[in-house]
């Protein structure tokens, strides 16, 4: 067992050749950017950003594996956590995709190379559940609390009970559904833009949360577990400051998050954050563009090495 499970000290990435905000997910997804942009710049940026993305992570002690996506048909590719995630104990599971473009970001050669270099007992395949409408998007549709073992989900297009409740029941998480919505009453797409949970605190936008009883309810949980909460506002959570990812490097946690949304941070937040982890900003302006950040970027490895 990892000495920080919340953190793993590996991550997988994706490097698109041909990046681009994905028409079949901007119906559900309002943090995507819908006004006309340069796509030759956003391309060729998206794809320097990943590169220093990696290239940080590993200054700061992190094993990073860059696959490259030179195909045009799966332009939400740069977001690997939606399709497969692992676990300690040597699980991994591969999950059931909403739009059917980014069905196709499945690949075999991730799997085989965690096989190679890590220790895999067993891979549960949960994709065919797309032939019923059943869909859960991995680390984007749960934002799991590995020392406590709860799976947090909110309800959307992506994120089905049904497939969350299988999902905890392989492996070992108990299911914590609930609603939530922007302040127009659209529902938030993905859990892991709302929702960071780190080895000793807690950054979410819990106003957001519509069931103020499952809000309280929630928060006294991480209490309870001696997390430190930080409450995120609507435009916090909009500049993206929920989609962090707390990752073990050299010399100790990092929090690695977006510029955008540690400029949207205010100091007090910057300051509890900082005593006990390493905040660690990364420029992803072209990705963001696509409605997701950081996090989404990011598939952590919870798996044993080789």
């Amino acid at each position: 067992m990892s000495l920080f499970p919340q953190a793993p000290n590996a991550v997988v990435m994706i490097r698109p050749h041909h990046f681009c905000p994905n028409e079949e997910t901007k119906q559900d997804n309002r943090f995507q950017v819908t006004k006309e942009f340069d796509k030759q710049y956003v391309k060729t940026k998206a794809y320097e950003q990943v590169t220093t993305v990696g290239k940080t992570l590993e200054a700061e002690g992190v094993t990073v594996h860059v696959f490259e996506d030179e195909g045009i048909e799966t332009p939400d590719s740069v977001f690997p956590n939606n399709w497969f995630s692992t676990h300690a104990g040597g699980q991994i599971a591969i999950y059931p995709m909403y739009a059917k473009n980014r069905r196709k970001e499945r690949r075999a050669d991730v799997i085989e190379m965690l096989k190679k270099n890590y220790r895999v007992q067993d891979v549960v395949d949960y994709s065919g559940l797309e032939y019923d409408g059943i869909y859960l998007e991995g680390t984007g549709a749960m934002v799991l609390d590995h020392i406590e073992r709860v799976a947090y989900a909110a309800r959307s297009n992506r994120t089905d009970s049904h497939a969350l409740e299988r999902f905890c029941s392989h492996f070992n998480f108990e299911p914590m559904f609930f609603d939530a919505q922007d302040s127009a009453g659209v529902s938030v797409y993905h859990t892991n833009v709302l929702l960071c949970i780190g080895s000793d605190f807690v950054m979410a936008g819990f106003e957001m949360l519509s069931d103020v009883k499952r809000q309280k309810e929630i928060i006294q949980r991480f209490e309870n577990a001696g997390k430190r909460i930080i409450h995120l506002t609507e435009k916090q959570i909009n500049a993206f400051c929920g989609n962090a990812l707390e990752l073990h490097g050299s010399a100790g946690r990092i929090l690695a998050l977006s510029a955008t949304a540690y400029a949207a941070l205010i100091q007090e937040q910057i300051s509890v954050l900082s005593q006990s982890i390493k905040l660690v900003p990364l420029d992803v302006s072209a990705i963001e563009l696509a409605g997701g950040s950081v996090r989404c970027m990011l598939a952590g490895i919870h798996l044993s090495k080789r």
